[in-house]
């Protein structure tokens, strides 16, 4: 389970350093593609097979699934890490994420995103109160008998 941020830059060769934490939970290789609200998503290999199951197991005859395919899969690139820890980011990925200088790495749970670092900071700029009305929002049908989550 990934989770944190960290900041780093994106060499003019599209590299950048994925965090030891995170290295060692992806394994030896990885997957980026092609992410939500302007991200990109890393996935580990386990993680990337449980999309694509999905997706692949999904009816084509489903518009939605259709073109999901084609945004997700079509985008994906399989990333191993140099002897510096850094794995390199298509052009056309960069592109997509905006991703020029300032990268944010950011676990969120079972995948990674990585973010513009000022797109990240204008999307995650989010209030106390946004952020209590979001989790009540939520949590509302989704709590256990016992009161839990």
């Amino acid at each position: 389970m990934f989770n944190g941020e960290y900041s780093h830059s994106i060499d003019s060769k599209g590299r950048i350093t994925m965090p030891a934490k995170f290295r060692e939970e992806l394994g030896e290789e990885c997957v980026v593609a092609r992410g939500f609200e302007g991200c990109l998503s890393v996935y580990s290999m386990e993680e990337w097979q449980k999309l694509t199951d999905f997706l692949m197991g999904a009816s084509e005859f489903q518009k939605e699934i259709r073109l999901m395919r084609r945004a997700i899969l079509a985008t994906a690139v399989t990333c191993s890490y140099d002897k510096q820890g850094r794995i390199l980011i298509s052009n056309e990925l960069r592109t997509r994420g905006n991703l020029t200088k300032e990268v944010m790495i950011v676990g969120v749970g079972p995948k990674i995103e990585l973010w513009d670092k000022e797109t990240w900071e204008e999307f995650n700029d989010i209030s106390d109160d946004e952020l209590s009305a979001l989790a009540e929002g939520i949590l509302n049908g989704n709590r256990s008998k016992d009161g839990g989550i």
